[in-house]
């Protein structure tokens, strides 16, 4: 792991048992297995809704980039509605360069995704 730019995901529960997860610092094939586990870990437990919230990560990575497919996928066969929240260049670039912003629900802040999971879920 870099040591200048460490990965943490803090998860927090917003209304209604949906999971929040919080990444800080470099989402790239160093950092992102931990992510990922922590995602498993989430998904398993089939909460109403899952929020990934990117807006803290200062590199995304190709393997980052699969991650997030990866669990988009994942909570769709479980039936978990899903969003990413991302509003910085960093993170929605690498996205928009591999046109996978086209396949994520990306929102630029946590309500805005909520609110769009509880029109998915409702």
């Amino acid at each position: 792991m870099n040591e200048q730019t460490p990965r943490r995901v803090a998860v927090t529960e917003l209304r209604r048992g949906t999971p929040l997860l919080a990444v800080s610092g470099d989402l790239d094939a160093e950092t992102c297995r931990p992510v990922a586990s922590e995602v498993d870990a989430v998904l398993d437990a089939r909460p109403t809704a899952v929020v990934l919230d990117l807006r803290a990560v200062g590199f995304l990575g190709s393997a980052g980039i699969a991650l997030l497919v990866n669990a988009h996928h994942r909570a769709g066969r479980l039936g978990v509605p899903f969003a990413v929240v991302a509003d910085t260049r960093c993170v929605l670039r690498p996205l928009r360069m591999s046109q996978v912003d086209a396949v994520l629900p990306l929102y630029a802040t946590v309500d805005e995704a909520v609110t769009a999971l509880r029109l998915v879920s409702a």
